[in-house]
């Protein structure tokens, strides 16, 4: 798959006057990483809404920086309460021959005989997994086939994922990625509770910040 390119030019306004910017269809956005000086930037907003649509942040990506070729991930996007529109974009650059870590999203492919053919009921248990590997191996996802979920207590753990070569998986083996229960039984449920403990993590309101 072809690196997704995306031009800017350095930018020298910030904190609040870069609302100017933004009326003008600019993308504020910053640049920094391991031996990286913080950059600070500046997006066509049409170009760059456009390009990141459905990109994911084990994606690796080219700004076009003023000429110099900076390959990058996605590490955050900021939306206006509002309008849903972007305000903000943080890129982490990175080196191609240092290995980094990156949680990469799991992608459910297909439907599980145990679904259809018995009425089981789908339990999700992750959504991605951390992986560290050089730039080049990063996987923009992982696949699961669901059809080879066929009766009721089929499931899927981070060890039976299939990853690339030169990929390490840092998420513990045992976890659980998806697993089929019975649409009633409190037998099969409690089993399962047993099992399996979900991980809750609480988020506060974010803070806008401009850089």
């Amino acid at each position: 798959m072809e690196n997704i390119v995306i031009d800017a030019t350095m930018r020298n306004v910030i904190g609040k006057k870069v609302k100017a910017l933004r009326r003008q269809g600019k993308l504020p956005a910053i640049v920094y990483g391991h031996q990286f000086s913080p950059m600070p930037i500046l997006l066509d907003y049409r170009q760059a809404s456009h390009s990141l649509l459905g990109i994911s942040s084990s994606q690796l990506i080219d700004l076009n920086v003023d000429g110099q070729r900076i390959p990058v991930l996605v590490r955050e996007r900021q939306h206006h309460p509002v309008t849903g529109n972007m305000i903000h974009v943080d890129f982490l650059a990175v080196s191609m021959t240092e290995a980094l870590r990156a949680f990469v999203p799991i992608e459910f492919e297909g439907e599980a005989p145990a679904v259809k053919d018995f009425g089981g009921v789908v339990v999700i248990g992750l959504e991605e997994i951390e992986v560290e590997c050089l730039p080049k191996d990063l996987p923009e996802k992982i696949t699961v086939d669901l059809t080879k979920l066929e009766k009721i207590g089929d499931g899927v753990y981070v060890k039976d994922l299939i990853v690339p070569r030169g990929v390490e998986v840092l998420t513990e083996s045992d976890e659980m990625v998806i697993l089929i229960t019975a649409p009633e039984g409190e037998e099969v449920e409690e089993e399962v509770a047993e099992g399996f403990e979900p991980e809750v993590i609480e988020k506060g309101k974010k803070q806008e910040v401009d850089f």
